[in-house]
C-alpha cells in the first residue's frame, strides 16, 4: 500500500489578479515603449552630421581639449555602453547641457513647456467645446446647410497652412483692429512681473489676482490658441460627424425612436454615449498634436514654448537640446496613451 507524502514544491500557484496582471502587462508596454524611443533618440544623435565634440570645445580647441571632451564624453566606449549611459542619465533627468543657453536642458525644457501646455490646452478646449457640437449637429441634419457649413470649415481646417493663418490674424486683428495683443506672452510692461508658479502666466497671474496682466496675457494668447483650437476643431469635428453617421443607422436607434423615444434622448443618450471612446482618442491624439506640432505657430507668435526652443535648438546644431526636446514629446504621446486607456475603463466597463 503506497502512502502518499506532502511535497510543498508541487503546491498549486494561485493565478494573479486580473487587475494585478493588467498593472504588469501595462508597465512592460511603457518600459519597452520608453526603451525604444531612447534607442531611437541616440541613434538620431549618432548619425547626425555633427561633431559632438567640436560641438562642445569649438573648432579652436587644441589637440588636448579635444581629447579630454572625447573621453569626458564616453565616445571612446562602445555604442552599447554609450547607450547605457544615456540611458541612466535620462532616467535620472539628465539630458545634458545645452549649448545654446549653457544651461541643463532639463531646466529648460521646464521652462519653456509650461507655456506650450497653456497653449494647447486652450486650443484643444476650443477645439472640443465647438468641434463636437458641430459634429454632431452635422450628421443628425445630414445633408443641409448645417452639415456643408461644418464640413467646409473642416475642409478649410485642413487645408490652409497654419502659418498662413496666423500672419493674415496678426495683420488683421492686431495690425488693423487692435483687438489682441501682438507676438510674445506678455507685453513689455508685464514684462517679468508676475511670480512664476506653475509656469503658465493665465494661472500666475490669477493666483497674484493681477488682473491686469491677466487681461495683458489673455489678449496675446487668444489668437493663437484659437488658430490651434480651429484645427484641431475641423479633425474634431470631421471625425465626430462619422462616429455619429454610423451609429445613427444602427438598428438599436431606429428602434429607439419607433419606442417613441424624444430625439435629444436618441442622440445624446444613446448615440453620443456610444462614440464617446472613439472620441477620447480623437481628443488625446488631437492635443498630443498641439503639444508637439504647433513649431509654425510658436515661431509666428513669437511664443516661447518648446516648439520654438526645438526649432532654434535645431538650427543652432544643439543636440543634446534636440534629444532631450524629443524625449518629452514621446514621453507626452505614452502618457495621453496611458490617460485614454483610464478613461476608456471608466466610460466603457467592458474594457475591464
Amino acid at each position: 500500500m503506497s502512502s502518499t507524502h506532502y511535497n510543498p514544491k508541487r503546491q498549486p500557484r494561485l493565478p494573479l489578479p486580473s487587475w494585478l496582471k493588467g498593472t504588469l502587462v501595462t508597465l512592460a508596454s511603457i518600459s519597452v515603449t520608453m526603451l525604444g524611443l531612447l534607442f531611437v533618440t541616440f541613434f538620431i544623435g549618432r548619425v547626425m552630421p555633427i561633431e559632438p565634440v567640436l560641438a562642445v570645445v569649438g573648432e579652436r580647441a587644441t589637440q588636448e581639449q579635444y581629447h579630454a571632451a572625447y573621453l569626458e564624453l564616453g565616445l571612446d566606449k562602445p555604442l552599447i555602453v554609450q547607450f547605457s549611459y544615456y540611458v541612466w542619465d535620462v532616467l535620472h533627468g539628465d539630458f545634458g547641457m545645452s549649448l545654446l543657453t549653457a544651461r541643463p536642458v532639463a531646466d529648460d525644457i521646464g521652462r519653456v513647456f509650461p507655456a506650450t501646455m497653456e497653449l494647447a490646452t486652450i486650443g484643444i478646449t476650443i477645439g472640443i467645446v465647438l468641434g463636437v457640437p458641430l459634429g454632431v449637429i452635422a450628421a443628425v441634419r445630414r445633408g443641409s446647410w448645417i452639415d456643408q457649413i461644418a464640413r467646409v470649415v473642416a475642409l478649410v481646417g485642413y487645408s490652409m497652412p497654419i502659418f498662413w493663418l496666423g500672419l493674415m490674424g496678426l495683420l488683421l486683428f492686431y495690425g488693423v483692429l487692435g483687438w489682441v495683443g501682438g507676438p510674445g506672452r506678455q507685453g513689455i510692461f508685464y514684462e517679468d512681473m508676475i511670480p512664476s508658479v506653475t509656469g503658465m502666466i493665465l494661472v500666475d497671474s490669477a493666483l497674484a489676482r493681477d488682473w491686469g496682466a491677466f487681461r495683458d496675457a489673455f489678449s496675446h494668447i487668444i489668437l493663437p490658441a484659437s488658430l490651434l483650437g480651429y484645427y484641431s476643431l475641423a479633425y474634431i469635428s470631421r471625425m465626430t460627424r462619422s462616429f455619429m453617421l454610423e451609429q445613427l443607422s444602427a438598428e438599436y436607434v431606429t428602434t429607439a425612436r419607433v419606442k417613441g423615444m424624444s430625439e435629444w434622448a436618441v442622440i445624446w443618450r444613446h448615440a453620443f454615449r456610444n462614440i464617446r471612446v472613439q472620441l477620447i482618442t480623437v481628443i488625446a491624439l488631437s492635443y498630443a498634436n498641439l503639444l508637439e506640432g504647433s513649431v509654425l505657430t510658436e515661431i509666428i507668435f513669437s511664443w516661447p514654448g518648446i516648439g520654438n526652443y526645438l526649432t532654434t535648438a535645431l538650427l543652432s546644431a544643439d543636440m543634446n537640446a534636440v534629444l532631450g526636446a524629443t524625449v518629452v514629446v514621446g514621453l507626452i504621446f505614452i502618457c495621453l496613451n496611458i490617460f485614454s486607456d483610464l478613461l476608456y475603463k471608466i466610460f466603457d466597463p467592458r474594457s475591464k
